[in-house]
């Protein structure tokens, strides 16, 4: 089981979109544990303040070193008294600054059985405290979002349905898209004819060779079309 430990200021939010569907399931069933921590919570301030002005100026507000390393460090505390005891173990901080996520990486994550992920917010964390618990920076893409919420979820998920027992079989995400290294194949259900296009001969001949040449060409098809970059490598 892999155990995900996301710091936020919208636990809610995370919990809500990794609430559903089939990492829903998958939580309910102890296939992977998602646990949500409040860093507010963790404030050494009444008012339950988590952010500041950078110094030196600028525009925007930042979030403090001591509620996150706080959080942090309750998380480790809850584990270790729990008798939880990751033997790999993963900080990552959701930020445009870090690495490209990946299908790769997704699958290198699987292996780790404790990954804690921090959300940022605002104008970013201090970055003493990246320095101090982070091990690896992850960006979803060349943008800037509102808070490394949804990256959250995005990273979650897509390490979740690695981990086994969380989908039906292994086949479900080896022979995906990208997965496979290329774009998956075109697919067809009932209707049989729909607004006049019907369903290529070959997927009802039940000739399994044929079918499945079609559907490797087809996927080399799409991927030079659409994902020349994929072809190359």
């Amino acid at each position: 089981m892999v155990r995900f430990d996301i710091m936020t200021l919208f636990p809610d939010l995370v919990d809500y979109v990794l609430g559903e569907s089939i990492i829903g399931r998958a939580r309910k069933n102890g296939k992977i544990s998602v646990n949500t921590y409040n860093i507010r919570d963790f404030s050494e301030d009444r008012h339950r303040r988590v952010d500041d002005t950078p110094y030196g100026g600028g525009k925007g507000m930042l979030m403090m070193a001591p509620p996150i390393y706080n959080c942090y460090e309750s998380i480790i505390n809850e584990q270790r008294n729990s008798g939880y005891s990751p033997d790999k173990r993963r900080v990552i901080y959701m930020s445009p600054c870090g690495s490209l996520f990946n299908q790769k990486k997704a699958e290198e994550l699987s292996g780790y059985n404790n990954i804690i992920i921090l959300c940022g917010h605002y104008e970013g964390v201090d970055f003493r405290v990246i320095e101090e618990i982070v091990d690896e920076e992850i960006s979803i893409g060349d943008y800037v979002l509102t808070g490394g919420e949804i990256p959250a979820c995005i990273l979650t998920d897509c390490v979740s349905r690695l981990v086994p027992g969380v989908l039906s079989d292994p086949e479900c995400y080896e022979n995906e898209s990208i997965s496979s290294g290329m774009l998956e194949y075109p697919q067809y259900t009932r209707p049989y004819e729909f607004h006049g296009v019907k369903v290529p001969d070959v997927l009802i001949s039940g000739h399994h060779a044929n079918i499945e040449n079609w559907r490797r060409e087809s996927a080399r098809r799409i991927t030079r079309e659409k994902r020349p970059d994929l072809m190359e490598k």
